[in-house]
């Protein structure tokens, strides 16, 4: 009489090590108190034969143990050049609108003292360079009235969160030695209190991404590779964070301040959130502007939001191992230390979110580079019936 299915499947386990071939994908399952695998063959996709950044691997042949020391040595350079490249496109895109500027300043000093022959040259330099050291400490000669104190209880919380988020537009900056002092100190609280509660609510939110990586997994999971899901996972989510952070809040700061076009408060939204803090484009600071107090305090949690999910953005961008490039230049193999790999969090033996569900990883090495491993950890409710003991996301893979 046969063996149910189920009964071979549970000793099938001890030959994997065996029988495996490089193609298959391992399923691991911990529905039972004992470890079990199931060996799942499928076809070899051309980005399988063709991983990424497989060209790297070559250096490993040309150079052996000073590979990483080469790549970067390689990388310092491209990154000198990139920075000297940025340099000279700056350089030549802004030079010829700052010399305009300086000339039609020169030309409006000098038709000021034609029009006013008894101002002396000097009286009005030593004028323009007290409304200029004014300016530089947040003060603004011009209709000051109008543009409200700086140091009002909604202006002190936006800059208050400028600070303790590191964005430090430098608008309005502290005037007296106590105020500076106090700066600092609640600056070194303020930054770990903020990263504290940002890497928090990116835990809580990681859950709703998780749950949407194993939704797509069990919709796409039988005709594409981990890698691909996860890209298409996190094309997901860098468009929420575009639409919903970006060009929603740009086109509402568009509407409510009247100098700005939306590439200004697209640009203005996009130096905040990356915490660049240029402080070139402030809200709520035009002359007349109502309800200024609860206009910063809406910007306030408007940018902890932001912050918020732009993080959530670049953990599900990092836990990628084929797009943290960081790996490329350490030395160090994790693989080789169970107790570092589970510490870090990342490397081959990458532990997805770091919440439950489902978490894929793709193992690439120099023996084996066409291995995809699907770790599933399903709930109590997702207990096979003794007729079908396939892990539940793992259904619609035919088992040999």
């Amino acid at each position: 009489m046969e063996k149910p299915k189920y009964t071979r499947i549970q000793s099938y386990g001890s030959m994997v090590s065996s029988a495996r071939s490089d193609d298959d994908m391992t399923v691991h399952s911990q529905l039972f108190p004992y470890h079990k695998k199931m060996v799942v063959e499928r076809e070899i996709l051309y980005e399988e034969e063709h991983p990424p950044f497989q060209p790297l691997f070559a250096t490993t042949r040309l150079f052996g143990k000073s590979r990483f020391t080469f790549l970067l040595v390689f990388y310092v350079i491209f990154y000198v050049v990139y920075l000297a490249s940025g340099a000279l496109v700056f350089s030549a895109l802004e030079a010829p609108l700052e010399n305009q500027i300086r000339l039609d300043v020169i030309r409006a000093k000098a038709d000021f003292l034609l029009r006013h022959p008894d101002i002396t040259d000097d009286d009005l330099e030593a004028l323009l360079d007290e409304v200029v050291r004014a300016s530089n400490r947040g003060v603004v000669a011009s209709r000051n009235v109008s543009g409200g104190p700086n140091w009002s209880f909604g202006q002190s919380l936006f800059f208050s969160s400028t600070v303790v988020t590191t964005i430090g537009y430098g608008h309005v900056t502290p005037l007296s030695k106590p105020g500076k002092l106090f700066c600092m100190m609640y600056a070194l609280l303020g930054i770990p209190l903020t990263l504290v509660l940002l890497s928090a609510l990116v835990e809580r939110l990681l859950l709703p991404a998780t749950a949407l990586l194993r939704s797509l997994n069990a919709a796409l999971g039988h005709l594409y590779r981990p890698f691909t899901i996860r890209l298409v996972h996190l094309m997901i989510i860098v468009t929420s964070l575009v639409v919903f952070f970006l060009v929603i809040p740009a086109s509402v700061f568009a509407y409510l301040e009247p100098e700005w076009d939306f590439l200004d408060s697209f640009y203005y939204c996009f130096i905040s959130l990356t915490t660049i803090g240029l402080g070139d484009y402030i809200p709520g600071d035009s002359p007349g502007q109502a309800y200024r107090p609860i206009y910063k305090v809406a910007t306030t949690f408007y940018l902890l939001i932001g912050l918020t999910f732009l993080m959530l953005t670049l953990t599900v961008f990092y836990d990628i191992p084929q797009l943290n490039l960081s790996t490329v230049f350490s030395s160090v193999k994790l693989d080789e230390d169970p107790e570092k790999m589970r510490l870090s969090g990342s490397g081959v033996m990458c532990q997805g979110y770091g919440v439950g569900g489902l978490v894929m990883r793709d193992d690439y090495n120099h023996h084996d580079q066409r291995r995809s491993v699907v770790h599933i950890r399903p709930h109590l409710d997702d207990s096979p019936s003794p007729e079908d003991t396939t892990p539940v996301h793992a259904r619609d893979i035919r088992v040999h």
